[in-house]
């Protein structure tokens, strides 16, 4: 894959804080002192992020750093582990995703998911595709149709199984599995995409496509992902956060996080000292 060309790495607009981190001024996503809790650990401390909108934000750091539990707040999800609870706050486009109505549903219609372990439902391709919309009430056959045929070509796959539409997901290939498990997010015309190791279980060809496709999907929608591949942070991701023991060492965008980090942990880790 051709690496990133500088101008899309530089030429955004953005300032440097006291600290050093790279905040946009398009305040898309704002983590406002942020903690997180599962019962008496606490997970993340005093998060301060801008993400900036249809743009490509990876989260790196070490095994239990606070990266997913931090990617799974946005859209609430951590609110599911039994006794969990958060302090500050965290904004979508200025609107406490915690206040957002008329329920958590909605908010995650805004805010779509992909998980590292491809999950398509066991059903058709087309149900797969489809699911949200029936969970919502959605039966018009035409309007069904239209949106698979859509969603299936945003995520490349169309021309792949527009023969087999009414067969069962599983039958697909892993990288086949997960642009499925993409379509079936983007079916619910999300604002963001949030991505926790998309690629994990796939093999290197695979992993080229999907990370091939979040290129595509930048020019209509935020992506946020977590990723413990270095180098696949530094191929995709507009801006790279770096978390460790639950904080937020560094933000900024990703070749100067990876060319020239502002602080030693930041350095320590990218040069494979540790982690």
């Amino acid at each position: 894959m051709a690496p990133r060309p500088l101008n899309r790495l530089f030429g955004r607009n953005s300032e440097i804080t006291p600290q050093g981190l790279q905040v946009s001024d398009k305040k898309f996503i704002q983590f406002l002192n942020f903690d997180f809790f599962y019962g008496s650990k606490q997970a993340l401390f005093d998060i301060n992020l801008d993400i900036p909108e249809r743009e490509i934000t990876a989260f790196i750091g070490p095994s239990g750093c606070g990266k997913t539990t931090l990617l799974r707040s946005i859209n609430r999800l951590s609110d599911l582990v039994k006794g969990s609870r958060h302090n500050g706050d965290i904004k979508l486009r200025g609107e406490s995703v915690f206040r957002i109505k008329p329920d958590v549903i909605s908010l995650r219609k805004r805010i779509g998911m992909v998980f590292q372990k491809t999950n398509p439902f066991q059903k058709s391709i087309y149900e797969n595709v489809v699911f949200g919309l029936r969970v919502a009430g959605q039966n018009n056959r035409a309007f069904l149709d239209e949106i698979v045929e859509r969603c299936l070509r945003e995520v490349w796959l169309w021309e792949e199984v527009k023969d087999r539409l009414h067969q069962s997901a599983w039958s697909l290939s892993g990288g086949q599995m997960q642009r499925v498990c993409i379509a079936r997010a983007l079916a619910n015309q999300p604002e963001v995409l949030l991505m926790d190791e998309p690629c994990a279980a796939l093999d290197p060809i695979a992993t080229a496509k999907i990370e091939e496709l979040i290129f595509a999907l930048e020019k209509d929608y935020t992506l946020v992902i977590v990723t413990h591949n270095l180098q696949q942070a530094a191929r995709v991701a507009d801006n790279t956060a770096f978390l460790y023991l639950g904080r937020l060492i560094e933000f900024d965008k990703t070749e100067r996080v990876f060319e020239a980090p502002k602080q030693r942990q930041t350095e320590d880790y990218i040069s494979g000292r540790f982690g």
